[in-house]
Parts: structure tokens; sequence; C-alpha cells
């Protein structure tokens, strides 16, 4: 039976994909995916066959990966981070109808969100929320409810695709529907090219992250009440109660 693998490759460097998803490549012999990501794989998989299409032709994508599979390769779609958030796994079901001889596995792997958490500390210690700020394919409309009952519930927040050429207010209108609800003192990080070179980080308060300038490549994470800063690590604590504890 003709098989593809989505493939989450994690948040940038080799290390951080899973032992899994790297073994899983290893054996495919075309990988397929977003040209940035595939730019990442080259040198690691220099024996296999590229096949990649720019943002916003993921449907083609797929289907490419499909037509390889039909000719009886083994292949890979890869997404960065996980595939399954914010990442190709979904699409590619949805796709298999017209594929039915085409088996799918999907291979977990780091997301952004987990990837930049690290890098800060421990800032997604208890509950949180996922939200991207891209209106490609979810109105604003609809982003702003979330924002604003995440906020509303106390969530720690991890915003993905905060912002763009075309969006480059975003992450501040963000911001100000997030004060409606949170302290301008919350306690936020930015981790910029998580896992590659130029990586950088950086703690801040909610009203400071509001005037930031951000891009694609960054990671933005909004914490709650109770998130607080250790030796220069976010923490958000999960309600260990320490203060009674003996050593």
């Amino acid at each position: 039976m003709e098989k593809i693998y989505v493939v989450g490759i994690g948040p940038g460097a080799y290390e951080q994909m899973t032992v899994k998803a790297a073994e899983t490549l290893k054996k495919c012999e075309v990988i397929v995916g977003y040209t940035v990501y595939v730019k990442l794989l080259e040198e690691h998989f220099p024996d296999k066959k590229f096949l990649a299409t720019p943002m916003r032709q993921e449907i083609e994508r797929c289907r490419m990966a499909f037509e390889e599979a039909k000719k009886g390769r083994k292949t890979a779609m890869v997404c960065s981070g996980d595939a399954g958030i914010y990442g190709m796994a979904g699409l590619m079901l949805e796709l298999a109808a017209d594929y039915p001889k085409t088996e799918i596995e999907i291979i977990p792997g780091v997301t952004a969100a987990l990837g930049g958490s690290a890098i800060l500390g421990a800032p997604l210690g208890h509950d949180c929320a996922f939200i991207s700020l891209s209106d490609l394919m979810t109105s604003w409309e609809v982003i702003e409810k979330r924002l604003r009952l995440a906020a509303e519930a106390d969530f720690t927040i991890c915003l993905y695709n905060p912002s763009s050429r075309k969006r480059s207010d975003y992450l501040e209108r963000a911001c100000e529907i997030i004060l409606e609800k949170k302290s301008p003192g919350t306690i936020c990080g930015v981790v910029r090219n998580i896992a590659r070179d130029g990586e950088e980080m950086k703690v801040l308060t909610l009203n400071e992250l509001k005037s930031m300038r951000a891009d694609m490549f960054s990671t933005v994470f909004i914490g709650n009440k109770e998130t607080k800063v250790i030796e220069g690590k976010i923490v958000t604590p999960r309600g260990y109660r320490i203060k009674n504890a003996k050593p």
C-alpha cells in the first residue's frame, strides 16, 4: 500500500527533532515541504529528493506528496514544529479521500510553544492556550474573541504568527485586547528563531510587549496572574505547595 509520513521536524535544529522523525526521514526517498523547512533538512539528508512550494500553496504541496506516493516512492511531508499544531496533518487527512490507496502516518514533533518555553524557563507550567494571529484562514473577529476569552480565563497564552509586513500592528492589537483582562505588569516573553541561527529571547511586561516589534519567526508568551521571573527565567507555577513542603 502507498504510504506518506507527515513529519513534525521540530523548531529548527536537527538535535531537537525526535529520534522517530529522523529515522522516518532516513528511510524516505522523497521529502516534500515548505521552502524554508526543506532548506533546514537538505544538509542532513543529502541523498533525498526534495520538493518544495512557497507559502500559501499548501494544497498543491499536499497533492504533490500524494502523487509521489502513487509512484511507489516512500514519501514524507514535513512541517516545522509538530505536524498537527498549525501543521499539515489535518489538510493531508482531509485530502486523503481523493487517494484511497494511500495510508498516512503522523509523526509528532516539538512545536514552537515547547521549544520557546524551554528557552524562557517554564512559562507554560499551567493551563495554556495557543492562538495564531494570522488571519489568512481565520477571521480577525474570531481571533479577537479567542484572545478575549483566553485572557478572561487567565490562561497563559502562546501566540503564533504574531506579526508580518502586512500585519505589522496585530501584536499591538492583540495586547490591547488582552489588557482588558490582564494586568499591564503581566510577565511575558518572546523567543525568535527558536533552535536556529540568531536565536534570541526577551523577558518583558505585557505593557512593554504592546509596543514591541515581532515577526513570523517570533513566538510570544503571555503569562497568567501567577507568572513570575526567577533569576531571569519565566515560571508559571502549577500550584505545588513549596512553602509547606519539608526538604
